[in-house]
């Protein structure tokens, strides 16, 4: 398999297990929606930063050199999980799920934009597009679950700042990686730091985990699963493949997400949500299939 193959590959992976998170997340409806987040990211994150440590500790003048990327980055995973879950809580799984990673790649590709000066080929306008659409038709296909109407639109700003963070600290490490960081190094430093910062918010929110084994069960599968094992696959496809690319392949988050929020939460999905599946799926073919010499 090629490296952008791999790579491919590796945001897949990442995507297929972050799509479970949610789901997760509503067999502890006691833990509220910020410890949830900086559980998941922060232990997560930690772990992460814990495991690159070496790699940390010899780039660490490189790191300096970069602060302010590195501290920005940071930032932006911080506030990531608090946005992303608190959207899902207030506007159910799917809607949440799909307005936060919906969001992103549009975000991506106007960072890549006005940072980098890169052009968007037509051949990801056209997946972009196609993941767009269906976003839209599954985001207004009236999937039940959530607070309620009444949180709807809470819940989409939220998202939204979910799809924008997390396209930020998708490309200030994929900056981080482009400037000489190994994957591992870069995305260690980043999560370990927006880990840092959540720490306190865990502590302040986190005491429902410890009341039942099934909260606690919860939290240790969100810090170690989909932060730690789905960010490592995420590093590693990151290093190989744009940033704006990365964040259009995980539209099969929400596909995955509102799938398991149909058949386990009880969520339903109506001919437009489904219609809104075949076109991510479809974006996503668009995307990963080679082309024909």
């Amino acid at each position: 398999m090629s490296g952008t193959g791999a790579g491919v590959a590796a945001i897949l992976l990442a995507s297929l297990i972050w799509g479970t998170t949610g789901t997760a997340a509503t067999f502890a409806p006691a833990v509220g929606a910020a410890a949830i987040g900086a559980a998941a990211m922060g232990i997560g994150g930690l772990l992460q930063a814990l495991l690159a440590a070496r790699g940390i500790v010899a780039a660490r003048a490189a790191l300096r050199a970069q602060a302010g990327l590195l501290l920005a980055g940071g930032v932006a995973v911080a506030i990531y999980p608090l946005a992303f879950y608190g959207s899902m809580r207030l506007a159910g799984v799917t809607i949440g799920t799909v307005i936060t990673i919906g969001s992103a790649p549009l975000v991506s590709a106007l960072i890549e934009r006005l940072l980098d000066g890169t052009r968007l080929s037509a051949r990801w306008m056209a997946g972009a597009g196609a993941g767009l659409a269906g976003l839209v038709l599954l985001a207004s296909s009236g999937a039940h679950g959530g607070a309620g109407g009444t949180a709807l639109l809470p819940g989409v700003a939220l998202g939204l700042i979910g799809g924008a963070t997390y396209a930020f600290y998708s490309w200030s490490a994929r900056r981080l990686m482009l400037g000489g960081l190994p994957a591992r190094t870069a995305m260690g430093a980043t999560f370990g730091l927006g880990g840092l910062l959540l720490l306190p918010v865990l502590l302040a929110t986190g005491a429902p985990f410890l009341h039942s084994w099934n909260n606690a069960a919860v939290g240790l599968y969100m810090a170690l699963v989909p932060m730690l094992l789905g960010y490592i696959a995420f590093g590693y496809g990151l290093a190989r493949v744009p940033a704006s690319t990365a964040t259009t392949l995980t539209l099969t988050e929400p596909v995955v997400a509102a799938l398991l929020a149909a058949v386990i939460v009880g969520e339903r999905l109506t001919l437009i949500a489904w219609t809104g599946i075949a076109l991510i799926l479809a974006a996503l073919a668009i995307l990963t299939l080679r082309r024909r010499a």
